[in-house]
């Protein structure tokens, strides 16, 4: 596995790959950053990416993603991924498109295993920005907050 640290205006974030697709990003502290030289094209590709999307308005990311998990994971994930930049809908709306519950579709964004790229941060709850990584309050939250002040959205 290949792995790339990088710092941007939200957290630091390491990458996970290998040679054919980016398969996981954990936030980290900034303190924490290692391996931070790209030891392959997919992954200076994916920090090239990371990098427009933090100084462009309406960024899409365009790389080979595999994660692993469960059918309805995907289908969550596959959902994601059609939100666009600057827009954010509630866990019920998905549930409602995929026949499913808010919180079956809250443990899904919360096992995302590529946090950023797949934007479980444009999941918010009906009365408010909801939680992010499995935390209401915290660090993680204020991540969430961050992207989505990014994206021009205040919660």
């Amino acid at each position: 596995m290949l792995t790339l640290d990088m710092l941007t205006p939200f957290t630091g974030l390491r990458i996970k790959a290998d040679e054919k697709a980016i398969l996981q990003i954990d936030f980290i502290s900034p303190t924490a950053l290692e391996n931070t030289s790209p030891a392959s094209p997919l992954l200076k590709e994916c920090q090239q990416q990371i990098q427009a999307y933090c100084r462009e308005h309406s960024f899409a990311f365009d790389l080979p993603l595999s994660a692993a998990g469960t059918d309805f994971q995907q289908s969550v994930w596959q959902a994601l991924q059609q939100i666009s930049w600057g827009n954010v809908q509630s866990y019920g709306d998905i549930a409602a498109r995929l026949g499913s519950s808010p919180r079956a579709v809250g443990n899904a964004c919360r096992r995302n295993p590529l946090p950023l790229i797949v934007p479980c941060h444009r999941v918010v709850a009906r009365s408010g920005i909801g939680g992010y990584a499995g935390d209401t309050d915290g660090g993680y939250l204020l991540i969430k907050q961050k992207l989505l002040r990014h994206e021009g959205l205040e919660f």
